[in-house]
């Protein structure tokens, strides 16, 4: 079981979660991490912005064949405006589990995240009156969102209802996360094409 806490050590600053919400009008699916890396790792300004993780390439290969799509290798970034047009043909929005949070190693392991205040999701999810389904995008994000909605966190690649909602877990998309790309694309594609 988490425990959420508003107090950190004090030489640990806490962060606030630097972005709103992505919501496509027809958002109906929700994808949630836990918290975004430091912005020293960030190739861009939107949700994982990390270039070494493995997201953007998933999200390219399901919608686009091709694992490399989005990326912009040249400039070591993302093609933002390709990425949302996807999210926004196909009812994608974007937010994390965590609004703010203490970097326990000063690194963007989750393994070292504190979360000392989690998303408004009851909120949140008001935002979004078609959303059929949230993924999860690691055990940790898994974890808040289990805590949140008083269920259980689903094993990889299942998902547990919550009223309406189908709250799936995904595998990370970090690459410290021990699996193929390939192989977590078939876990992601499973909830991407489900339209």
């Amino acid at each position: 079981m988490l425990t959420f806490t508003d107090e950190s050590p004090s030489e640990m600053p806490q962060e606030s979660h630097p972005w709103e919400p992505y919501i496509p009008e027809n958002a109906r699916l929700l994808v949630m991490g836990t918290f975004p890396p430091a912005p020293n790792r960030w190739s861009m300004d939107f949700y994982y912005p990390n270039f070494i993780n493995d997201f953007w390439r998933i999200v390219g290969l399901i919608y686009l064949g091709d694992k490399e799509a989005l990326v912009d290798a040249e400039h070591k970034t993302f093609y933002l405006d390709k990425i949302k047009g996807i999210l926004n043909e196909h009812g994608i929005a974007m937010h994390d589990t965590c609004n703010q949070v203490v970097r326990l190693k000063g690194n963007a392991s989750d393994k070292f995240l504190e979360v000392n205040k989690p998303v408004d999701l009851t909120g949140l999810l008001a935002k979004m009156p078609h959303l059929k389904a949230i993924a999860t995008t690691g055990q940790k994000a898994a974890e808040v969102i289990a805590e949140l909605t008083n269920t259980s966190v689903p094993k990889m690649g299942e998902h547990v209802m919550w009223g309406k909602i189908a709250i799936w877990r995904m595998p990370s998309t970090s690459r410290a996360y021990p699996m193929k790309l390939e192989k977590k694309a078939e876990y992601y594609r499973k909830i991407m094409n489900n339209e």
